[in-house]
């Protein structure tokens, strides 16, 4: 692998920075200064260090993320933070991006790689790749509940059905005077906002939302919100 390649995959900046910090002789390969990009080196073996930083390469990193409230789920927003933001710099690896999206109200799980197969397994409709929710409700729902979410809730319009795959409806808790249900919802699709519009057919509103599992992955209950943690794959 060429050094630049190596470098522009492993560091964050620019292609034009990294091949001045080269030229100013500020790259080391196994403590030698190299000053052209074009060198081939081992990414495997080789140790290659800017300014004595070492840098490890990678192909490819997964990061689980605890979402909070009013960032956005993109790579770029010129209104609000998003997910990438909350990474520290020396993790904003390039082309990382979120797998899927959480609403900005929507709290929980959001894997982040640059690794697009991984993603698409995880998002592509044939999948069938399960996402656990965990929602507070306002409103009583109607009795029937848990049988219509097993059916598949139509969540769109007369003129347009937009029926959604069978779901998993758990009832946690009921608090009759409050009129306000806690819920935990297992959907396998990835609808526009479908949980809410799920609740709001069975007669609520979902006020808090937070997405626990995505397939295999589970929330790690240490992370806080705004933290992340590197995952294996």
């Amino acid at each position: 692998m060429r050094l630049d390649k190596f470098l522009s995959e492993t560091a964050t900046e620019s292609r034009s920075e990294l091949k001045k910090m080269i030229k100013k002789g500020w790259v080391k390969v196994n403590g030698e200064i190299i000053k052209d990009p074009s060198v081939h080196i081992d990414e495997n073996s080789d140790e290659i260090s800017i300014n004595g930083k070492v840098f490890e390469y990678r192909k490819f990193v997964y990061y689980m993320l605890n979402k909070p409230q009013g960032v956005v789920s993109a790579t770029k927003d010129n209104l609000h933070k998003t997910v990438i933001d909350l990474l520290n710099d020396e993790d904003k690896k390039k082309g990382i991006f979120p797998v899927g999206r959480l609403d900005i109200d929507t709290e929980g799980l959001l894997i982040l790689t640059n690794d697009g197969e991984f993603s698409h397994n995880l998002l592509a409709p044939n999948k069938h790749v399960s996402k656990k929710y965990y929602a507070k409700v306002e409103g009583k729902l109607v009795s029937d509940a848990v049988e219509k979410c097993k059916q598949g809730i139509d969540i769109g319009t007369e003129e347009e059905p937009e029926v959604c795959k069978s779901a998993e409806l758990e009832i946690i808790s009921v608090d009759e005077g409050r009129s306000t249900t806690e819920i935990y919802l297992t959907i396998s699709e990835g609808k526009f906002h479908q949980v809410k519009r799920m609740i709001k057919k069975l007669g609520g509103e979902v006020v808090y939302l937070k997405r626990l599992s995505m397939g295999k992955y589970e929330l790690d209950d240490n992370l806080k919100l705004g933290d992340y943690k590197e995952l294996d794959k």
